[in-house]
């Protein structure tokens, strides 16, 4: 059996084997990560009796990235910040990060090592143990996938679901004009999400990642409210006014999407109270108001209302 193996081909991966390695001596196992990377599964200790969050996206290059302009590193730390991004918008803090990459033979140990290490240096940052993973390689791009476990920060998790007619809509941060870099070096909102359940009753909250209007509709369609949003209102970033393609700043700020910033909503009672003690670096915005009526309006002045659809990137696939 063994040398029916070998005259087969099939050998030991050493390269794959002193790169977990490699990896699994940048790693310290902490609460709730009870056993890591080494063994079949992960063994998580359960904290408390809180529901645990559960996040995962997959990265492909040549799609969520190319080289250049990213790195390997910042392709690494992307593949975990979005998904932190995803744990932020629940109200949740992350703990273990699971990762799974298919490799480009032709790039070397190198290149896997500064994957891991942009990765690895953003979880440290966020207190998130990496537990575990898969390796491969292939003859195709890179293709990564991270999954993140999380438990919410408060006594429960903040969803779509929760907005109510009259609530205040707010944003963090500037929108618009992420391929410029913002979707490589953004900074998860966990600090932010944290600190605005500490502050106010947070009704419902998502992550902007296809665009501030389709991720609004996904916050309205979950909730089955509607919306008007007021042009003014909307932060636009530096990077949206400075595009040369034509598109208008505010239109890059509603479409573009990869922003990575929360968009949520309170109640109307709590709203001034919010602006008014919010602080932080990272600044908040009200942009609209939550209604009982469907649908989503785009306020450019008093007297001019248009319909506004879920403008953004779309996950379409040919028929």
């Amino acid at each position: 059996m063994c040398r029916g193996n070998e005259q087969t081909g099939a050998v030991v991966n050493r390269a794959e084997f002193s790169l977990i390695d490699w990896i699994r001596s940048r790693v310290v196992d902490r609460d709730p990560v009870k056993l890591g990377i080494g063994d079949d599964a992960a063994i998580l200790r359960s904290t408390s009796d809180r529901d645990w969050l559960l996040a995962t996206d997959m990265l492909m290059e040549g799609t969520d990235f190319t080289f250049p302009p990213a790195t390997p590193r910042l392709a690494g730390r992307k593949a975990l910040a979005v998904n932190l991004s995803d744990i932020a918008a629940m109200g949740g803090r992350a703990t273990a990060a699971f990762v799974s990459v298919a490799l480009p033979i032709d790039r070397g140990v190198e290149f896997a090592k500064e994957l891991h290490a942009g990765l690895l240096d953003l979880a440290d940052q966020y207190g998130v143990v990496l537990a575990g993973g898969d390796t491969n390689s292939w003859h195709g791009p890179l293709v990564i996938n991270v999954a993140v476990v999380g438990e919410p920060a408060s006594s429960q998790s903040v969803t779509r679901q929760g907005a109510k007619p009259g609530d205040w809509i707010f944003v963090t941060g500037a929108l618009g004009g992420s391929i410029i870099g913002h979707h490589l070096t953004f900074e998860p909102r966990l600090r932010e999400a944290a600190k605005l359940i500490s502050c106010v009753d947070v009704h419902a909250m998502i992550d902007i990642s296809d665009g501030l209007a389709a991720d609004l509709h996904h916050l309205l369609d979950q909730s089955h409210v509607g919306a008007t949003i007021d042009a003014a209102s909307i932060p636009v970033s530096d990077a949206a006014r400075a595009m040369t393609d034509g598109v208008s700043p505010l239109m890059h700020a509603l479409s573009d999407g990869e922003d990575f910033e929360l968009l949520f909503t309170v109640a109307a009672a709590n709203g001034p109270r919010l602006l008014r003690d919010w602080q932080d670096a990272t600044p908040i915005r009200c942009i609209g108001r939550v209604t009982v009526e469907k649908g989503c309006w785009l306020e450019r002045d008093s007297d001019q209302r248009e319909s506004l659809p879920p403008l953004g990137w779309s996950h379409s696939l040919k028929d």
